[in-house]
């Protein structure tokens, strides 16, 4: 945990960017790289739907979120995918279980 969800990207694409996505987040957020989980939905889109990432973390302050959409936003434009939209959902250790108990 933190999940970064990539929806509807190429899977080849996802995987080439993974290790540049994980060292760059981990840092930012201060998370050991290997905590930091990286998944592809692959949906069937319906409408004129954009590209996303969706980040499922813990609250960390506003300049920190700021930050790791800003490196993504970069790390995705540089790689030829523009507007991406990025949006975050953020996860209570209260009601975040690990073997059936709550972190906190």
């Amino acid at each position: 945990m933190p999940y970064i969800r990539f929806k509807a990207f190429p899977d080849a694409f996802v995987e080439e960017i993974t290790p540049d996505i994980v060292e760059e987040f981990a840092s930012i957020v201060r998370v050991e790289p290997e905590k930091v989980k990286i998944e592809v939905l692959n949906v069937h889109i319906i409408t004129n739907t954009p590209l996303s990432v969706e980040i499922m973390m813990f609250q960390r302050d506003k300049e920190t979120h700021d930050a790791v959409a800003a490196s993504i936003d970069h790390m995705l434009r540089e790689r030829g995918y523009p507007g991406v939209h990025i949006f975050f959902i953020i996860l209570d250790p209260h009601y975040y279980y690990k073997e059936g108990k709550p972190l906190r």
